[in-house]
């Protein structure tokens, strides 16, 4: 059985900074493609950045040199540093693995807010 589970959402003010984790664990041979997604209210869910196997990321042009994607292959973690938030970066952000199938996180919920 595969878990993946995020961490690190919480409020903050504009401005701020938070870094998310999420980490893989069970029965999965190797990782692909990690990425974050993130769901406002109201909205559909949608692609916030990705990292390959080799390190090569991409990001929505929203969050383009504000956030920074990175991943752990040892530890089957990956990351997202927040930095510069905005109030409509907040949503409940989501992780997302891939590996021979696909695997979501439960989320993380993000408020930006003062």
């Amino acid at each position: 059985q595969v878990q993946v589970v995020e961490s690190g959402g919480g409020l903050v003010q504009p401005g701020g900074s938070l870094r998310l984790s999420c980490a893989a664990s069970g029965s999965i041979f190797s990782i692909s493609t990690m990425g974050w997604y993130r769901q406002a209210p109201g909205k559909e869910r949608e692609l916030v950045a990705t990292i390959t196997n080799y390190g090569y990321t991409n990001y929505a042009d929203s969050v383009k040199g504000r956030f920074t994607i990175s991943r752990d292959n040892a530890k089957r973690t990956m990351y997202l540093q927040m930095n510069s938030l905005k109030p409509e970066d907040t949503a409940v952000y989501y992780c997302k693995i891939q590996g021979g199938s696909i695997w979501w996180g439960q989320g993380t919920q993000v408020t930006v807010s003062s």
